[in-house]
């Protein structure tokens, strides 16, 4: 069976719970802290970093490429899109969540969610402000208009793109904020939309009441 080494509250171990739950594959969960791992486990991600999967003794690290490799082994549903250019616009979506979104509301999870709960520290609320005035909004600006009025981000079926653009926004909700749907209607209808899918709804659940 597959496990998959990452604590559930990584937007990137998220990601991929997603996918395995879309696709229906079993797995085993162990939750790895990103900070303090054992040094075994460098042996298999050499980063350190969350997520990594491993069956037996093969092991891949890094969220991107555990669901490329679920696509290849369990191809239906499909998670990229068969168009040449929806395919490019779907991984281009996937690379800016993963990084410019993930890093802009991490910041207030991090700072409101993991400081206080593993480190035992304060928040840094002008640092929280900063992100919320400074660095998100140009962030939503740009997805309000990518999403308009579409169900998807890219063509006609739920894909990675949808799974990383919404993974980072239940970081989000942990800190203690949520969209301004007055400002950014288009994201909050649809980030609540891909939230309450059957594969999304339950592992958020797992999450808020854990």
């Amino acid at each position: 069976m597959l496990t998959l080494h990452g604590v559930g509250l990584s937007p990137f171990v998220r990601k991929v719970r997603v996918a395995l739950a879309e696709k229906n594959i079993q797995y085993e969960h162990i939750p790895q802290v990103p900070f303090g791992q054992p040094e075994e486990y460098f042996k298999i991600s050499p980063l350190g970093k969350i997520p990594c999967l491993t069956e037996g003794d093969w092991a891949l690290p890094d969220s991107s490429c555990i669901i490329a490799y679920l696509e290849r082994v369990h191809p239906e549903p499909a998670l990229y899109p068969s168009d040449p250019k929806e395919f490019g616009r779907a991984l281009w979506y996937e690379e800016y969540c993963d990084t410019k979104l993930v890093n802009a509301l991490t910041t207030v999870f991090f700072q409101r969610f993991v400081r206080p709960t593993f480190f035992k520290q304060e928040a840094d609320e002008e640092m929280i402000q900063k992100a919320l005035t400074e660095e998100i909004p140009p962030i939503l600006d740009y997805l309000e208009g990518e999403i308009g009025d579409r169900a998807f981000l890219v063509g006609s079926h739920f894909s990675i793109a949808d799974i990383a653009a919404t993974s980072p926004f239940v970081n989000f909700a942990h800190g203690k904020e949520k969209i301004d749907a007055g400002r950014w209607p288009n994201v909050a209808a649809y980030v609540e939309r891909i939230h309450s899918r059957p594969s999304y709804k339950p592992i958020i659940e797992e999450e808020m009441s854990g």
